[in-house]
């Protein structure tokens, strides 16, 4: 199958539009994958999973339908860079999201774009992004390490003395396999401390540093 060429015309063309659909299905396929099969049975994240397939499709149709305009390269890694560093007002994104979007716009810009590659090149650059985001989910005894920050009352625990003490007291109370417990701040006025807690978990937690329950605003 011989690679068309968007350049040509500003136009889509029967097998530039055979092309477009090729594409887009392969790459839906891809993303899907990824999301469904690596990134979603970790995170469960349903509102995730509905802005990574609905970014795939606007990106790839964006940069594969502007290379008619024959769009330079600049302009497509600056359009690239913008989505890249995408902050939702509600809710900042956890690393782990934040990677996961980057890589699905790398894969939408380049199954778009790479119009020069062949097919056997195109599956072997989707397939290696595949191969690589399983290596790293499938890592050692897949177990998830998170942090958890906690606002604790027994400072007398604390101390180097009462470590293990202080370990068993909070996989007591919060019902986690704890990891590592480093200190911070300590209020002596009201006896509490600020610990970073962390511990082996089953799955992702968006909330975790968040100290306080939001509260609402008086009207």
């Amino acid at each position: 199958m011989d690679d068309f060429d968007l350049t040509d015309t500003p136009l889509l063309a029967s097998g530039d539009l055979y092309e477009l659909l090729a594409r887009f299905l392969f790459n839906s396929l891809v993303v899907w994958i990824i999301i469904h099969l690596l990134y979603y049975p970790k995170s469960k994240r349903r509102d995730y999973y509905f802005t990574f397939m609905l970014i795939s499709v606007s990106i790839f149709f964006l940069i594969f339908l502007l290379g008619g305009l024959k769009i330079k390269v600049g302009f497509a890694l600056g359009l690239f860079a913008i989505f890249g560093i995408i902050r939702y007002r509600t809710e900042s994104m956890c690393v782990r999201e934040m990677t996961y979007l980057f890589v699905i716009i790398a894969i939408s810009v380049i199954n778009a774009l790479a119009v020069t590659l062949s097919i056997a090149e195109l599956i072997a650059v989707n397939a290696l992004f595949i191969l690589t985001i399983l290596l790293c989910e499938l890592n050692l005894l897949n177990k998830l390490h998170q942090e958890k920050l906690v606002v604790y009352d027994r400072i007398d625990l604390i101390v180097p003395e009462k470590h293990d003490e202080l370990v068993k007291d909070l996989e007591k109370r919060l019902g986690l396999t704890v990891i590592e417990v480093e200190i911070g701040a300590v209020d002596f006025l009201r006896d509490t401390a600020m610990l970073k807690v962390h511990y082996t978990a089953r799955g992702q937690n968006s909330v975790n540093h968040i100290l306080k329950i939001p509260k609402e605003k008086k009207q």
